[in-house]
């Protein structure tokens, strides 16, 4: 089940920055000049020089929606001299993260303590402890993990929603030093907040929510992760 998911992966991520429409008014396209490198070309070098450094893993797919949002960020700058640093900043801060979670993608590690099947195993445990209405709902159904939060977890939510709220959502996940943990919680908040959905939803129509989470305010369930966190908390 998670190699069959991990092959179904879609492509978005640093895709986005360097995709082009199929149609486009002749104005908007300009080659670019001689030196100058397209956002894809930064992402890819960065990409194989750490598949390289880190022969054990190599590249895995899925890390390109990992990398997407950092080189975004740098590359995006107000600040020329830091803009014209990203793909150096980048590559610093996509290793460090990539420490945290890079048995999210060594399928030997899928059942270690740190692996990804052990994360969804969490959440598992999670909800049941904490939504007993919504754990129900997928026993009945027969609604697996696997299903849905393979991608949650091990693109840490990156393809759920736009890229501004990605941002949004990884602002509050990267300055957590329980990063991980905070993750779960993210997660059973999305849960939390679908519930009634969920409750009446056939089996169908759940995996497709779950799959193609619905259009939210991202503070919504930052808020709601708090809220659960910290119930006396206003």
């Amino acid at each position: 089940q998670l190699d069959e998911e991990r092959s179904l992966r879609k492509g978005v991520g640093p895709s986005v920055l360097a995709s082009v429409p199929k149609k486009r008014a002749k104005e908007d396209y300009a080659p670019l000049s001689e030196g100058q490198e397209a956002h894809w070309e930064v992402v890819e070098r960065i990409l194989f020089l750490y598949a390289k450094l880190n022969p054990g893993q190599g590249y895995v797919q899925g890390m390109n929606e990992i990398i997407g949002p950092i080189y975004y960020v740098f590359a995006t700058d107000s600040n020329l001299e830091w803009r014209e640093n990203a793909e150096a900043d980048c590559f610093f801060c996509f290793t460090s993260l990539m420490s945290d979670i890079r048995d999210f993608f060594i399928k030997t590690l899928d059942d270690s303590p740190t692996g990804i099947r052990m994360m969804m195993l969490r959440l598992h445990s999670e909800l049941e402890r904490t939504d007993t209405a919504v754990f129900n709902v997928f026993e009945a159904q027969g609604i697996k993990m696997q299903y849905f939060a393979f991608r949650w977890l091990s693109l840490m939510l990156s393809q759920e929603f736009p890229l501004p709220d990605v941002l949004t959502l990884w602002d509050a996940l990267l300055t957590d030093d329980t990063r991980c943990d905070m993750l779960i919680e993210v997660c059973l908040g999305m849960l939390r907040l679908v519930r009634s959905q969920l409750q009446t939803n056939d089996f169908a129509s759940n995996v497709k929510l779950l799959q193609n989470y619905p259009e939210m305010d991202v503070r919504l369930i930052l808020q709601e992760t708090r809220n659960e966190n910290n119930p006396n908390r206003s």
